[in-house]
């Protein structure tokens, strides 16, 4: 993940080798994710019934092969296919992937370790923007995307030789008899009677607005730091701030979950994100923009954290891979929209101030509708 978030810092050379506008290069960045979203959904039926090891190993190859072919560009369209759609499949499995399995490994302290995991987003986050400036600096941004991309694919790839679906996989007496593991696993709703609540509706709901606030934010925060007069890698490194803080905010928020639950950890978060957007709109220094990382991070971090145990929460673990597509397909779909959308409304006004002003209504929206959620009788 934090490999694609340091897409962003590929931005203005992009636009200076090429002369595309933010909203064309946005579009590739939102393909990406829609396409994430979409096979997303089918990545988690498989992952119910087939496992992890041999879709992260498939995923590894498109991830890696994506980001290596964007070297190759000299056309929009072929930005779009490569990093759009290669690169998007590769991403499909890896949040999906990742925290099915640890909700189907872990069930009391479920919330804790999915935050352990989703500290390494953060880490990703934090390393990639600060690797990827440097790279492009010293190498080129065509060698860049080289070096990221058979990094990414050695990595992943040897990741996806460990996973294993659930304990049930790797039995030992230390973790409960089989037939204990298999009950564990078949506690929930069915994926089709899932369907038919309002609560999965309405977690979609939000998720689909709460995305398309958190990722325009991510793609974009590089190019409006440069445009207040900020140098390449102080802006390269308030994308990084960000995720250094919202690794806090992924371990604090997955301890608060085991006890407060995922709903009310999310409520504090969105109070988190609706004050750093209220800053972010009269951010006009280096200082301010790090003070805007630091509030945000911490919403950011809790938001990508909360959502796969509160799927839990409600519906159980029995189609959590099913059903975890559904909410990232939703979200991703936002997330799609909300970068492109950001980018339009620059290139129309030549300033991000109303667009971060729709993405705080739009914030304040995703509230109520997670407000309307009913966890206590699922």
């Amino acid at each position: 993940m934090g490999i694609y978030i340091s897409y962003g810092v590929f931005f203005n050379p992009l636009m200076d080798e090429f002369g595309w506008s933010r909203a064309a290069i946005s579009g590739a960045s939102s393909a990406a994710f829609f396409v994430m979203g979409l096979f997303g959904i089918l990545i988690g039926q498989l992952n119910d019934k087939f496992g992890p090891r041999i879709l992260m190993s498939i995923a590894a190859i498109f991830f890696g092969l994506g980001f290596c072919l964007m070297s190759q560009i000299s056309a929009l369209w072929q930005l779009y296919i490569i990093f759009g759609l290669i690169f998007g499949i590769g991403l499909s499995s890896v949040d999906v992937i990742a925290l099915s399995t640890i909700a189907r490994w872990f069930a009391k302290k479920r919330g804790k370790m999915t935050g352990l995991v989703k500290v390494g987003t953060g880490a990703g986050q934090f390393t990639f923007p600060i690797l990827a400036s440097f790279l492009i600096s010293g190498f080129g941004w065509k060698n860049a995307f080289i070096f990221m991309g058979s990094f990414a694919f050695i990595l992943l790839f040897a990741i996806a030789q460990l996973l294993r679906r659930d304990p049930e996989t790797v039995y030992h007496s230390s973790v409960g008899t089989p037939r204990e593991l298999s009950k564990s696993q078949d506690q929930g709703f069915p994926f089709s009677k899932a369907l038919r609540t309002p609560e999965l509706w309405l977690i979609c709901l939000t998720n689909l607005l709460l995305v398309f606030c958190l990722m325009s934010i991510l793609i974009h925060i590089v190019p409006h730091a440069r445009d207040i007069g900020i140098s390449p890698h102080k802006s390269a490194g308030v994308l990084s701030a960000i995720g250094a803080v919202s690794m806090v905010g992924r371990f604090l928020s997955g301890l608060a979950i085991d006890r407060k639950g995922s709903k009310q950890i999310m409520c504090i978060c969105f109070g988190f994100l609706i004050i750093s957007l209220l800053w972010l709109t009269k951010a006009d220094a280096l200082w301010k923009l790090y003070g805007f990382a630091c509030i945000y991070g911490i919403a950011h971090g809790g938001f990508f954290t909360a959502i796969s145990p509160i799927i839990v929460e409600l519906f159980g673990i029995r189609a959590h891979g099913s059903l975890f597509g559904v909410v990232v397909f939703f979200g991703t779909t936002g997330g799609a929209l909300g970068p492109i959308l950001t980018g339009y409304l620059f290139d129309m006004t030549h300033s991000y101030i109303f667009a971060f002003r729709l993405i705080l209504v739009i914030s304040c929206i995703a509230l109520g509708f997670l407000l309307c959620l009913n966890t206590d009788n699922s």
